[in-house]
């Protein structure tokens, strides 16, 4: 492939991991220390994703939305911990996207048994769509780089449906949040499906 498809533009989360790499490298130097393990603080921010949609389904949306603020540090910690411990490994950065994902559609499905209940079948049908955008954005992402290509672009990568959500929930007005997700998620699959069809396309022509 050619060094225009290979080459990766910088994403919003790539800015906040720079941003705040000051804050966050003395934390993961101490809890390295303390002998934590990264893929530990992993598993954690899964966790915290599972009490979080407990408390959605009971309808508790704002202290659903702070649980999950609390808990995104813990997408920036893990990564740091593993680089400044000599731990990076294939498998941690496997269980790091695969955790990413439960974590995700774990809120989503919670969301989704609460609506269920009213029922509001609208609000269902968008949760769906905010849910399939979501993984399709990951996917098509993880199925473009096993070809050769790049797909790191888009409106809404996982960091910017958060910041999006996670206010929707603390101000409880899911609905909204999730609207927005279903209808820019869905975009930015298509936005890194066109990418990659023009990376392919720009091949084609490179060998010629």
């Amino acid at each position: 492939m050619s060094e225009v498809i290979n080459k990766e533009p910088k994403t919003f989360s790539d800015f906040l991991r720079t941003t705040f790499k000051g804050a966050i490298e003395p934390i993961a130097v101490f809890l390295n220390r303390l002998g934590v393990h990264p893929d530990v603080v992993t598993l954690f921010g899964l966790v915290g994703h599972i009490v979080a949609g407990y408390l959605v389904i009971g309808g508790h949306m704002t202290v659903a939305g702070i649980v999950i603020l609390v808990m995104a540090p813990a997408d920036f910690l893990d990564g740091t911990m593993a680089r400044l411990s000599g731990k990076s490994s294939i498998m941690g950065a496997f269980l790091d996207s695969v955790t990413d994902r439960y974590s995700e559609l774990i809120l989503m499905g919670c969301l989704l048994a609460f609506y269920l209940q009213k029922p509001d079948w609208i609000s269902c049908l968008a949760i769906y769509a905010a849910a399939a955008g979501s993984i399709l954005v990951s996917y098509i992402r993880s199925k473009a780089e096993g070809l050769g290509f790049n797909a790191k672009i888009g409106l809404l990568s996982r960091v910017e449906r958060y910041i999006i959500l996670v206010p929707a929930l603390i101000f409880n007005y899911p609905m909204v949040g999730i609207w927005i997700i279903a209808v820019l998620a869905n975009f930015t699959a298509l936005q890194r499906i066109w990418h990659v069809r023009q990376q392919y396309l720009a091949s084609l022509a490179h060998k010629e």
